[in-house]
């Protein structure tokens, strides 16, 4: 069993080091106009991180065959953009108003995935990219996702050292009265991501003849998901791409997959994907409709480079959640397995501190090194195509030899975050669990690092089995320290 990460609980306040922190799992996260996300905080936020920014030197080179603006007299260059939520033009105002008080420059990139807005910023020789987006969650939520001048997030140690910077400066209620910019975006940011997610398949029309159901989930993939696939010769059927600001993530994209799942099996498409708010997250359908997670495309990937001699070393690195189906299929290659924390950053850092190639999420965050930085669903996606047209093979047969364990995972909405382990009923169900499983399973408890929800995965040899224990210990959770009229979602 896997023993939950002590965290304190989150708080819509500043706080300093030792208590309770402004950034989570995945960046700043929260309801819109509420702190941290209110004008004040985002405000004193960005004209900190344009300090933070200065005083850290030159930005990186850009990357090789790039060519970076003429640098201006002042001010270290940040990357700007966003979701389609209704908020993220007004955050992007309020963060452009910080970074020019605090001497930063700025280009607006709009509408604009944030796998894209990392991509953006190491070509360009940026110092930095922030990404507004609260990626998979509904549209009352916004976030503040950083990038530093390599395309990479933040880390969070960085990301302490920013909350403790903005602790020491002026109090963020001074920062209400700067002016709000107008901005425009450059639309020809967004033409250079595409341009280079084209780039990683062969050149002409590699996916002439495939056909391709994307569902855009009213997000940023909105307007790019099918001119990409477009003008590598795909025939797009395009889905939930008609964003009105408080429709992205509503029964599309990546978290319901299932109607892009029924219109792939109904116009007999060769492959379907979703993506989430910030298209970082791709899930996939076959050509039979089933729906495949990141677990699957992993295994996908991991074998093809494998095959070609280009997974070296011969290892991927997944998180706590991935389905021991996945290593129990890559132990047939001879490709191993490396475990971390969730989330796509933790995956990252794992990947560069080992020397792996590849690595992702069951969420559908996938990342080779060698394309990008971070997740990128329409990357990922555009490989899957790609691996399906180059092998005239469909995705089914492709991934013959990966079978899932049966899995369960319940959230439990809660009210705190103590250790879980440290309470009695809890403790009590999941020892019931481990005795129950033994070596046949495998339990993971943790908390959302973005939502105050707790995390129930249980895997085991039937299905009946994980539901039944999967459900006690739930049970047992909201038991605890279930917030009012929670139960498992």
């Amino acid at each position: 069993m896997i023993r939950p990460p002590s965290r304190p609980p989150s708080s819509p306040a500043l706080r300093t080091l030792g208590r309770p922190r402004l950034f989570g799992t995945d960046g700043v996260r929260a309801p819109f106009g509420v702190p941290p996300l209110d004008r004040a905080t985002v405000t004193a936020l960005a004209r900190a991180l344009a300090a933070a920014l200065a005083e850290s030197g030159p930005a990186l080179e850009p990357a090789a065959g790039r060519q970076s603006e003429p640098a201006p007299e002042a001010g270290p260059l940040v990357v700007l953009g966003g979701d389609t939520r209704e908020s993220t033009p007004e955050i992007c105002r309020w963060l452009a108003s910080g970074l020019a008080a605090g001497g930063a420059r700025y280009r607006d990139a709009g509408v604009l995935p944030t796998p894209g807005i990392a991509r953006l910023a190491r070509d360009l020789g940026a110092a930095g990219g922030i990404s507004v987006s609260a990626s998979h969650n509904p549209y009352p939520d916004n976030g503040i996702k950083l990038i530093d001048g390599g395309g990479f997030k933040w880390s969070a140690a960085a990301e302490l050292a920013l909350e403790e910077r903005l602790a020491r400066g002026p109090a963020a209620g001074a920062a209400v009265d700067l002016a709000l910019p107008e901005l425009a975006a450059d639309p020809a940011l967004a033409e250079r991501y595409l341009d280079e997610l084209a780039a990683t398949l062969p050149a002409g029309r590699p996916l002439a003849g495939f056909r391709v159901v994307l569902d855009a989930g009213n997000g940023a993939a909105s307007p790019l998901a099918e001119p990409l696939f477009s003008r590598l010769g795909a025939e797009v059927e395009l889905l939930a791409a008609a964003p009105d600001g408080r429709n992205v993530n509503d029964g599309c994209g990546s978290t319901a997959p299932e109607t892009m799942a029924a219109r792939v099996r109904a116009i007999g498409a060769d492959l379907g994907a979703a993506f989430d708010g910030d298209a970082d997250r791709a899930i996939v359908a076959d050509e039979r409709g089933q729906v495949r997670d990141g677990d699957a495309l992993l295994y996908l990937w991991a074998t093809h480079l494998a095959g070609q001699g280009r997974l070296d070393p011969p290892a991927i690195v997944a998180t706590s959640m991935s389905n021991l189906g996945l290593e129990r299929a890559l132990e047939r290659p001879g490709i191993a397995r490396v475990r971390c924390d969730v989330g796509d950053r933790a995956v990252v850092e794992t990947m560069r501190a080992q020397g792996i190639v590849l690595g992702g999420e069951q969420s559908g965050h996938l990342v080779h090194l060698g394309l990008s930085t971070t997740g990128d669903g329409l990357l990922s996606a555009l490989q899957m195509a790609g691996f399906v047209a180059a092998t005239g093979r469909p995705l089914s047969e492709l991934l013959e030899g990966f079978r899932r364990y049966p899995q369960i995972l319940l959230n439990v909405r809660v009210k705190e975050k103590p250790d879980l382990l440290s309470l009695p009923k809890v403790a009590a169900a999941a020892r019931a669990v481990e005795d129950r499983l033994g070596a046949d399973g495998r339990l993971v408890l943790r908390y959302s690092g973005t939502e105050p929800l707790a995390r129930v995965m249980i895997e085991g040899p039937d299905q009946q089995t994980v539901e039944s224990l999967a459900g006690d210990l739930a049970g047992a959770i909201a038991d605890e320290i279930g917030a009012r009229g929670s139960g498992s979602v």
